[in-house]
């Protein structure tokens, strides 16, 4: 299915629209493109789901062409309010824009829930507004994310033990999601076009966890294990105030190794003994 809207070019140009680096912005203006990612997110009738930065729309018309005929999406730069409503005048009854910024939304206030999450995320909050849906109460209130970064931020999402960028992102990512990258943008497929590469991650949230201490506890025993990641965790987790040699005894850790050999299930068993530990171990 094609739509009736102008292409992207003439309609960034007729409304004068111009990426903001400080709003992170970097357009996607090739509908082959956008309708290939809605495709890999799934897109469908029935389904509500979110986009959050639209911009001039070009994932928001993919969304639609593909079959999406719930969809919100989150805005923050008002200059595309006049681009949005375009777009939903064409797919009558299809389109809600809501104008606010994404990192001060209330995830939990929208329905019907879960709704699932699609996003070319503005580079300069992607991994702030990842971090913050990861760390929601659990089951969260989204089924699916399919999110576009940078492809250094992609792969430490995705990273496993032992990999360069194995790191606190990864922990938090695989411990609540199945994660995996999907799609590789060339740099060219945007405008402006960034300085890098970008990759379409897909998080699908497990329903239930085999380890479930608070994101609180696991952001600090990560902090200070990827804090100084080439120590070993004898040493990195000093800065919890605690026994180590003990805590890591209590799970079964060497405490020789260091950070970027340990799975997420290992932080996750010291984040647990951590909180369940004696008073002179905080």
């Amino acid at each position: 299915m094609k739509d009736s809207l102008p292409p992207l070019r003439d309609v960034i140009d007729h409304y004068d629209l111009r990426a903001k680096k400080s709003l992170g912005q970097n357009f996607l203006l090739d509908l082959n493109v956008t309708r290939k990612i809605a495709r890999y997110a799934n897109a469908r009738p029935m389904v509500p789901f979110v986009e959050v930065g639209p911009g001039p729309g070009g994932l928001t018309r993919g969304l639609l062409m593909e079959g999406v005929d719930q969809l919100l999406v989150l805005e923050r730069d008002e200059r595309t309010k006049p681009i949005l409503a375009q777009i939903s005048q064409s797919y009558p009854g299809r389109v809600t824009s809501v104008f606010n910024d994404a990192l001060k939304f209330d995830w939990a206030s929208l329905t019907p829930q879960p709704y699932e999450i699609v996003s070319n995320l503005p580079y300069n909050i992607g991994t702030v507004l990842l971090t913050h849906w990861l760390s929601m109460p659990w089951p969260p209130v989204f089924s699916a994310l399919t999110l576009m970064f940078q492809e250094e931020v992609a792969e430490r999402i995705v990273a496993a033990p032992g990999s360069k960028a194995y790191g606190r992102l990864s922990v938090l990512a695989n411990w609540r999601c199945e994660t995996e990258i999907l799609y590789r943008l060339p740099r060219d497929a945007f405008t402006p076009p960034p300085k890098i590469t970008s990759a379409v991650v897909s998080l699908i949230p497990k329903q239930r966890l085999s380890f479930e201490p608070s994101v609180e506890t696991l952001s600090r025993v990560t902090a200070a294990a990827f804090g100084q990641r080439r120590k070993m965790l004898r040493a990195s987790l000093k800065t919890l105030g605690c026994d180590v040699p003990a805590l890591l005894d209590k799970v079964g850790i060497d405490p020789t190794v260091r950070a970027e050999t340990l799975p997420w299930q290992d932080f996750c068993r010291i984040a647990l003994a951590l909180e369940g530990a004696p008073s002179n171990f905080h």
